[in-house]
């Protein structure tokens, strides 16, 4: 059930919170800033990743080489690219498989 309905554009959620994170977009509103740079996020979570760059926190380890990252996602980036060789993004046109779906994307 999603009983929250977002007034501008239509998109429901199951929770308040996700809709108010979600109506941010609409209003541009971002209130979770950075005290070192004042980069402002939309997400709390956003501002906490975000604040891996000033102190140099890199939380996750690839169990294969050691290498650290400072975000999950280039941790898989790198777990593909260098250990696995997969590719889970497919073209439906050419069939070319990409490591990321942005880079799909652009392509």
């Amino acid at each position: 059930e999603r009983p929250y309905k977002c007034s501008e554009c239509g998109k429901c959620y199951s929770r308040k919170e996700h809709l108010q994170n979600h109506q941010r977009l609409h209003t541009g509103e971002r209130p979770f800033a950075c005290a070192q740079c004042g980069k402002s996020f939309i997400r709390k979570q956003n501002l906490l990743k975000h604040q891996r760059i000033h102190t140099g926190e890199r939380p996750y380890q690839c169990p294969a080489c050691g290498r650290s990252f400072r975000y999950k996602e280039s941790l898989k980036d790198h777990q593909r690219r260098i250990h696995t060789g997969e590719r889970p993004y497919q073209c439906t046109e050419c069939g070319k498989s990409f490591i990321r779906r942005d880079h799909l994307l652009k392509h």
